[in-house]
């Protein structure tokens, strides 16, 4: 299946999960805000929010500072 990340396509196995695309992308452990199709996905359910042909995702970066 694809899916637009970023605003850039990727392919992924049917069934992939935000956790999975995560660990696909080298992300795991980092701070991070997760959106799929405009809708925030919160880090307790990224294991088994499942993803779909067409969906669109964004990962933005959490940079702290003050």
């Amino acid at each position: 299946m694809q899916v637009q990340v970023n605003g850039e396509a990727m392919v992924l196995t049917k069934g992939a999960t935000v956790s999975s695309l995560l660990e696909e992308m080298a992300l795991t452990g980092k701070r991070l805000a997760v959106e799929v199709n405009e809708d925030i996905v919160p880090r307790s359910q990224h294991v088994e929010f499942t993803l779909n042909d067409g969906d669109r995702v964004e990962v933005v970066h959490a940079i702290g500072g003050g």
